[in-house]
């Protein structure tokens, strides 16, 4: 595997790793939005349907889990070859490691 490889698997885990913080996000506020919904009496037919907008988001969390999951390992692998020692993308790779934890 090429340098080029390892910044471009580097790059899949940063990238993922943003997706699964974004849905989490986006399904807080989903949450909120139905609870405020509900609140305020709103028609039941917006309601039940900002309800199917988060069944949609909390149905992609675990897929993205399972893809973070892969590219995660895959990079670890990546990592211990000793072809790339001394450079730049596996102090990168290794610091993206470190920074990022896999959530269970």
């Amino acid at each position: 595997m090429t340098l080029r490889e390892l910044k471009i698997k580097t790059n899949v885990v940063k990238r993922i790793y943003k997706e699964h913080i974004a849905y989490g996000k986006e399904a807080e506020q989903q949450q909120k939005r139905i609870d405020k919904l509900i609140a305020e009496n709103a028609d039941e037919a917006d309601v039940r349907k900002q309800k199917e907008v988060l069944e949609e988001t909390l149905q992609m969390i675990p897929d993205v889990k399972k893809r973070f999951a892969k590219a995660y390992q895959d990079l670890e692998d990546k990592v211990e070859d000793p072809q790339y020692e001394g450079s730049t993308e596996l102090e990168e790779a290794r610091t993206v490691l470190a920074e990022i934890v896999i959530e269970q």
